[in-house]
């Protein structure tokens, strides 16, 4: 069973958000090992040293194939997400998200994934974004095993 980590920053503070969270974390069970990594939301005296803390804190975490979530990332539908899961299933890879702070991600873990994603031009929460993600690996996977789920 493939193993799928997410490493996000910072504690998911809002109770309906965490649910959301647990609950496709639940769902998730069946199709891979899931862990979330969080680390600690810096807050230092300017941006670029909060992100690079961060990014410390980080790249320290990543394993095996790493995908970073960030704005300027590849945009890839429902179908996409399921083709670059599915194909870290097929090698046996373990497979690592990135979810940055209210900040951003440290250009050093841009550079450190293997490759950057999208979820739109818009700004979105990043506890959002973690709900969102997990929602979208559980629709990847329920694509990949022909679950009647996606439409």
């Amino acid at each position: 069973m493939i193993k799928i980590n997410v490493i996000a920053v910072g504690k998911v503070k809002e109770s309906y958000f965490r649910e959301a969270v647990e609950e496709y974390s639940k769902r998730l069970q069946k199709f891979c090992k899931i862990n979330i990594i969080e680390v600690k939301e810096e807050n230092l005296s300017s941006v670029e040293k909060t992100l690079s803390t961060e990014a410390e804190n980080i790249i320290s975490k990543i394993k095996g194939e790493s995908v970073a979530l960030a704005v300027e990332g590849d945009k890839i539908t429902s179908e996409g997400l399921a083709k670059l899961i599915g194909g870290a299933v097929d090698r046996g890879e373990e497979l690592t998200f990135i979810i940055g702070s209210s900040n951003g991600l440290d250009q050093r873990v841009k550079l450190a994934a293997k490759r950057s994603i999208s979820f739109s031009d818009m700004t979105f929460p990043h506890t959002l974004a973690r709900v969102m993600l997990m929602e979208q690996i559980y629709r990847a996977f329920t694509i990949i095993n022909g679950v009647t789920y996606h439409k």
